[in-house]
């Protein structure tokens, strides 16, 4: 805990840019690639500051670790984690007004609990596993939130000791650290919105219609033996989701992918735009969904009736996954972020990764692999779509890199489905992206 204040101390006052890898002969070839944090107080960067005092703070009592580390099961020592920091969770969300709460994991509790288990946030969580493996991240993250109704936010002992990252990766409870700017950069941006505050947003022209965004992926549940569900997560040009728990799915005999039936996918659009009503008090003009498998008929049909019902005549049904076309240029590095390919009138191959001429290179470590938009049932151009969905990849507060490789809605209606499978179905969930990220 103490490592936590001193180093969100230390950032108050803002953190020098990394260094570029050059020959000191030689100028700084990329000098934008490299962001310095300017702090976070009220005269510089979000112009708020941190409030943390010792009537905020809550400690972890080391035997009750220790006892940890003995259970023989490893699900029961997740649970045990979990138990730990809700009593005091539970604690300060009934005894003081903090609007977040911050989780910093004991480089022993980890160990404890294995590898590969604990994610910190601003990422996803681990892929699903063959068995029932119960996850640190998740896990409280739904409890914090249907018993406590508060925003946390996870961080590792290398987020503030760099010199930890080393157990971490023994350990394999870690990845590749980013430099110490960067990790400031993107735990106060998670910090602020979780705060209710807004980050930045979607330009939007006073002419433009409002629109609503819809991302709609499916996951399984913890037992991994009921059907698939279908969660969406709602945006506005604000960046402002809601996220909305939908019905059973199942997976299609034709093309093994998971689809809702009609009557399940008028009741999931109905949900979503009445959670946006609430939220707005009005309905959009126009709606896009983003889906992660294609759209069969019956579920065009049950988003289209809930449409009507509401009166919105414009909307976009997309079908968004990675593309297996790659294109090439010449030179060194991969093609521009935001380059377009159209194959025909339905489908188009959209580089949302690539290189960036502000940043004189392509800022990322592996090649970058475009996404695959099929146009199901669209009233808009392409090339109006494929601006809309690089725009989207950039509404992530969950992390400041600009250049997501998906839009918003989809990467976050999977990190909501992550949490919501923990979470109980006859209890309420937050409606706000804060609580899942």
């Amino acid at each position: 805990m103490d490592g936590v204040r001193q180093w969100l101390e230390k950032c108050r006052n803002g953190i020098s840019a990394k260094p570029n890898k050059q020959d000191s002969d030689k100028p700084n070839r990329q000098p934008n690639l490299f962001a310095r944090f300017p702090g976070f107080n009220s005269d510089s960067g979000f112009h708020s500051s941190l409030v943390i005092q010792d009537s905020l703070c809550r400690t972890l009592l080391k035997n009750s670790l220790t006892g940890i580390s003995s259970l023989p099961d490893r699900n029961e020592r997740v649970a045990r984690s979990v138990d730990l920091f809700m009593e005091e969770i539970r604690f300060l969300a009934q005894n003081t007004s903090s609007p977040v709460i911050i989780c910093a994991v004991p480089l022993s509790l980890l160990e404890a609990m294995g590898p590969e288990d604990v994610s910190e946030d601003l990422d996803d969580g681990p892929e699903d596993s063959l068995g029932p493996q119960l996850d640190f991240h998740d896990m409280l993250k739904a409890g914090a939130m249907q018993q406590y109704r508060t925003p946390i936010q996870i961080i590792l002992p290398s987020t503030y000791d760099s010199t930890k990252l080393r157990q971490q990766t023994k350990l394999k409870l870690g990845r590749e650290l980013q430099d110490e700017a960067t990790r400031a950069w993107n735990i106060h941006t998670a910090l602020y919105y979780k705060a209710a505050g807004v980050p930045w947003r979607l330009p939007r022209a006073s002419t433009e219609l409002t629109v609503c965004y819809v991302g709609v992926s499916f996951y399984r549940s913890l037992d991994k033996q009921a059907l698939l569900t279908s969660v969406a997560q709602v945006f506005n040009e604000r960046g402002e989701g809601v996220v909305v728990r939908g019905g059973h799915a199942t997976i299609s005999k034709e093309d093994r992918q998971a689809h809702l039936p009609e009557g399940r996918a008028y009741e999931l659009l109905k949900s979503a735009l009445a959670s946006y009503y609430e939220t707005h008090r009005t309905f959009p003009a126009r709606i896009v969904i983003h889906k992660s498998s294609r759209f069969d008929e019956s579920e065009k049909s049950g988003f289209a009736a809930a449409l009507t019902e509401r009166g919105i005549a414009t909307h976009d049904f997309l079908w968004v996954s990675n593309s297996g076309t790659k294109l090439y240029r010449a030179g060194q590095y991969p093609p521009l972020r935001g380059t377009l390919l159209t194959l025909d009138e339905r489908e188009i191959v959209l580089y949302t990764r690539g290189s960036v001429p502000f940043f004189e290179t392509y800022p990322g470590q592996y090649i970058p692999r475009p996404l695959r938009i099929r146009a199901e049932n669209t009233e808009q151009t392409q090339q109006y779509l494929a601006r809309e969905i690089l725009a989207l990849t950039k509404m992530n507060w969950n992390n400041t890199q600009f250049d997501g490789a998906e839009p918003v809605t989809l990467r976050a209606s999977r990190q909501c489905s992550s949490v919501l499978r923990y979470c109980s179905e006859a209890r309420h969930i937050e409606p706000r992206y804060s609580f899942y990220m």
